[in-house]
Formats: structure tokens, sequence, C-alpha cells
């Protein structure tokens, strides 16, 4: 008798996985668009930090997010199961956050590109440097302190202080600008602090992204039972994140790979072959980061967009009546600009909003 009742639970554990890998399939198939921006945005996050801290770095997000996952995974089915009308305005907040901070990048990547002009302004040994002279135009058009560009100050003339601001402040020698809350920031100094910023801001938008995969899953198995709908959310949580974050990994060590393949010694085809891939690998790096950088700003707006639009029925209505009449690839192209721009107008509005709040709470920077 224990036998049997041992072989009947076998068999319902059994139908139960089947069951669960099935769902697990369908769900994950509706959230790949979300997890490939989940993928841009988290190896654009984990990316300009100390070469021997990437791994860790991605190791500490991909534990916050398994965190994130398993206090979403519950609350998303209590929050399903007594007040499932709660679910659309909060995947908003979410939203307008992430159309927040895409903005905020905007904005961060536009003050880092007006630094580095600056500078190139500023020092002799560039070509761009103010203080050139150039026949008939004198020298020292822009000042600094009172004093010309270039130009050598007058006896007795007190030299102030460099700007703190001027200071070339570079990454572990990766020549890049770093900012911690807007500001340029000394990365001898404040290494930690960045990292310890890049960690949470990662987390934060795992947070979002994570809560959207939860809830597009929750929403492919309403109609099963209970045991089966955590299981499945459970499956999706771990697989993501493991997927997710084994690829920003690799991402992030490419060039590291690389470098180790073009080291490669001996002779034959196939070690000649690899030397000139990890050449190859080694010089595409630099340029895979700065696009996943690009890509992962568009991601924010894209997600960030397409939760506000579906979010307001009116909207909602608005953007598919645009995609109306258009077929396959070029109705995804329309409905995703549309996301885009939706997503892009909102941070405009939200970050115009905390502006003025931190304005008259005497909080701007």
């Amino acid at each position: 008798m224990a036998g049997t009742s041992l072989l009947a639970l076998i068999d319902d554990i059994a139908s139960i996985l089947d069951d669960v890998a099935a769902m697990s399939k369908v769900a994950a198939r509706k959230t790949a668009s979300v997890l490939s921006d989940d993928l841009a945005l988290n190896a654009q996050q984990v990316s300009g930090v100390n070469a021997d801290r990437e791994l860790p770095v991605v190791w500490k997000v991909a534990k916050g997010s398994l965190l994130n996952k398993a206090i979403l995974v519950p609350l998303a089915l209590v929050i399903s199961a007594f007040i499932p009308w709660a679910i659309t305005p909060l995947l908003m907040i979410g939203g307008a956050y992430l159309s927040y901070e895409g903005v905020e990048k905007l904005i961060e990547s536009w003050h880092k590109r007006q630094e580095k002009k600056r500078r190139k302004l500023s020092d002799p040994s560039t070509t761009a440097y103010a203080g050139t002279p150039t026949p008939g135009i004198p020298t020292g058009g822009i000042t600094t302190g009172g004093i010309p560009t270039g130009g050598t100050p007058a006896p007795g003339t007190a030299v102030p202080p460099a700007s703190s601001a001027a200071t070339t402040s570079t990454l572990a020698g990766n020549g890049e600008d770093v900012y911690l809350d807007g500001k340029q920031i000394d990365a001898s100094t404040d290494l930690v602090a960045l990292e310890n910023q890049k960690i949470k801001g990662a987390v934060k938008t795992d947070f979002i992204l994570s809560a959207e995969i939860i809830v597009i899953s929750l929403g492919t198995v309403a109609t099963v039972p209970l045991l089966d709908q955590v299981l499945v959310l459970i499956v999706i949580s771990l697989v993501m994140t493991v997927g997710v974050y084994g690829l920003v990994a690799g991402i992030v060590k490419m060039d590291d790979l690389g470098l180790y393949m073009s080291r490669l010694t001996g002779d034959g085809g196939l070690r000649t072959m690899l030397r000139s891939a990890g050449r190859g690998v080694v010089a595409a790096a630099p340029m895979l980061m700065k696009a996943l950088s690009v890509i992962g700003t568009i991601a924010m707006f894209l997600v960030g967009g397409s939760i506000l639009a579906h979010g307001f029925p009116w909207t909602h209505s608005l953007l598919d009546s645009l995609a109306a009449g258009h077929s396959g690839w070029v109705a995804s192209i329309l409905t995703a600009l549309t996301d885009m721009a939706l997503g892009l107008v909102a941070g405009i509005i939200i970050v115009a909003v905390v502006t003025l709040v931190k304005k008259m709470l005497g909080k701007g920077h």
C-alpha cells in the first residue's frame, strides 16, 4: 500500500514538473523581449568598474536580483489574489522610474561631453587648445579666474586653484570620466562609492524589469493551480537570473578572453586563427561596451514607455491605431518607436518636476 502511494506521489510530481516545464517555456517566450532589455541594461550598468572587480560586482548584482525575485514572487501572488487592480499602477510607477533614469543618463552623458570639450580647450597638448596663437587673433578668449587660458599671468597676479570640476578623473586607467550622483568624482578616492552606486543602480533597475517579467509569467499561468504558479515563477526567476547574469559576466570579461587568445603561443592553423580572433575580440570589446551603453539607455525608454502605454487605455488604443494597417516588422518598429517616444517624454516631465521640487527644497545642484 505504501509502495503504491509512493508511486502515485512520484507520478503526480512528474506530472506537475512536466506541466511546469511546458508552462515555463511559454512564459519564457512571452518575456523574451523584456529579457533582452534586461541583458543590455545590466551589462551597461556594471560596465566601467575596475577590471579585477567586474565579476564580484556582477555576482553582487546577481544576488540582489535573486533577492528581488524572492520578494516579488510571493508579493505578485498575494497582489494577484487579493488586489489584482494594483498590479498595473505599481508597474507604471516602475515604468516612470525607468523613463526618469533614462533621461538622467542622457543628461549625465551631455555633461561628460561638455566637460571633455572644456578640458580640450584648456589643455595645451591638444589642437583644440584655446590659447594656441593664431595670426591676427589674440590668445586667451576663454578665461579662468580672470587669467586668459593659455596665457601667462601678470607679475603679482594670484593664480586661482584649479577647479575640482576640471580634474581629470579616470577609473582604473580606462580614461573615462567618472560621475557620481551627477557630479564628476575622483575615482582614486571614490572607487568604492562608485562601485556601490553601480550595484545599487543595477539592482534597482533589475527590480523593475524582474517585476514585469514575473507579472507577464503570472499572466500565462493565471488559470492553473497555485502550486503550479509558484513552481513556474521560481523556475522562470532562476533561469532568467542565471542566464542574464551569466551573459553579463561573459560580456564584461570578453576583452580578457580576447587578450588571452591573442597571447596563445605555438604554430598551426588553429592557434593562428585563435590569435587573430582574440585580437579581433580585443578591438571589438570597447565598441561593444559603447553600443551596450546606447542600447541600455534606449531599453529604458522602450520598457518604461511600453509599461506606461499599457497602463493608460487611451494611450494604448492610440499607439495601437498608429501601427494599424501595417503588419510584421513595420508594425513592430512603429510600436517600439512610439513606446520610446512616450518613455522619453514621460522621463523629461518627471526630471523637470523632480528638479523643480529639489530647487524648492533647496537641494538642487
